[in-house]
């Protein structure tokens, strides 16, 4: 009894920890422009992501014109990739589905079953996918954080919003949240982003995430730029509910995001990476698993005899030892034997149980 209160005790004083609740994390393909222009892209582009085993896989959806003034030049990382004196709107302009195209493509998306995004860039296409095709999730990319028009606009629809946050400072973030929040009630998820293609290691300062989710108590995710797959996967162990991450059919092809988007096999070693994570990261509860019960009984270490004692000699330490065996008294209870009185007597090397000591109880 002596021992068992005691261990009762213990029980009571340690806090093994509070159990956590498991999110699966949402995993975004962005397939982005990487199609191209060309609707048989597109649907290639689904089919991969299918196989991968995202969540869900985004396009972006615009009209050029209302996006992109003519004479614009291309950004710095396009410039490099493309490397052929092309305006911003010319590049851009090659790269426009048609309305017609996302029609297809979600319905496509419903067909084999993965879920249709794709980012408004202006107003006709924010009110196309909403209103026909009845998007839930309205993404908004990093360059649309200070545009509060838009923001309002987006807000006004009343639908749960993802929103990146490259090229931005907490002041930003905070403002554009409360220009969607005086409109809009439901869920807003925050990406921490850097916007650069590829995004140097250097530069991806992946705890700002949680510095977002402290900051504004919401949901965050990480939508990545590196090149690989070993800053999203990190992302998910510190916490991230939503990935998003460029993919494409070939980093060869043309086009301003290949070369900083990942191929068909490593998005899906991306996946089973975050989906290996997840499964590591566990409840948050600190005990043993089924399989260490069985190990612990023949690892932990159990009180032995270390010589031949007779039968009514007190216990004292220089009559035991500590050696792993599949029964007798776990060590952790030694204080407990000493001082105590044999009621049999004992080789060396002889198990020590509760029963072969006088009121062990």
């Amino acid at each position: 009894m002596e021992v068992l209160v005691k261990l009762l005790e213990r029980i009571i004083k340690i806090k093994v920890g509070e159990k956590m609740e498991k999110k699966k994390c949402f995993i975004i393909a962005e397939a982005g422009v990487n199609h191209n222009g060309n609707i048989e892209l597109a649907y290639k582009l689904i089919d991969a992501a299918k196989k991968a085993g995202v969540d869900c896989i985004k396009f972006q959806t615009f009209k050029t014109e209302k996006v992109i003034s003519k004479n614009t030049e291309m950004a710095t990382y396009q410039k490099e990739n493309l490397k052929n004196g092309e305006t911003q709107y010319e590049m851009v302009k090659k790269l426009e589905l048609s309305y017609q195209n996302f029609r297809d493509l979600k319905d496509y998306c419903q067909k084999i079953e993965i879920q249709f995004l794709s980012t408004p860039d202006e107003e006709e296409s924010l009110d196309f996918l909403v209103d026909e095709l009845k998007m839930n999730t309205i993404k908004i990319g990093s360059g649309e954080l200070t545009n509060y028009p838009y923001l309002k606009k987006i807000a006004l629809k009343n639908r749960n919003i993802i929103i990146s946050t490259g090229m931005s400072n907490l002041a930003e973030i905070e403002k554009a949240l409360e220009c969607i929040r005086k409109y809009n009630d439901k869920e807003i998820t925050v990406l921490h982003c850097t916007t650069n293609y590829p995004c140097p290691m250097k530069e991806v300062n992946l705890l700002a995430m949680n510095t977002v989710k402290e900051a504004f108590k919401v949901k965050v995710g990480y939508s990545d730029h590196t090149l690989g797959i070993e800053v999203p996967i990190a992302a998910v162990a510190l916490g991230a509910e939503v990935i998003e991450k460029h993919f494409t059919l070939d980093k060869n092809m043309e086009g301003p995001d290949h070369k900083a988007s990942l191929n068909p096999e490593e998005l899906k070693l991306m996946v089973d990476g975050i989906r290996n994570v997840e499964k590591a990261l566990g409840d948050g509860v600190k005990k043993p698993n089924k399989s260490e019960e069985l190990i612990k009984k023949v690892v932990r270490r159990r009180v032995i005899i270390a010589k031949d004692l007779e039968k009514g000699h007190i216990l004292t330490e220089e009559d035991l030892e500590y050696k792993r065996s599949n029964n007798g008294i776990d060590v952790e209870f030694y204080e407990s034997v000493l001082g105590k009185k044999l009621v049999y007597s004992k080789s060396k090397e002889d198990i020590l149980e509760w029963r072969d000591i006088e009121n062990a109880d």
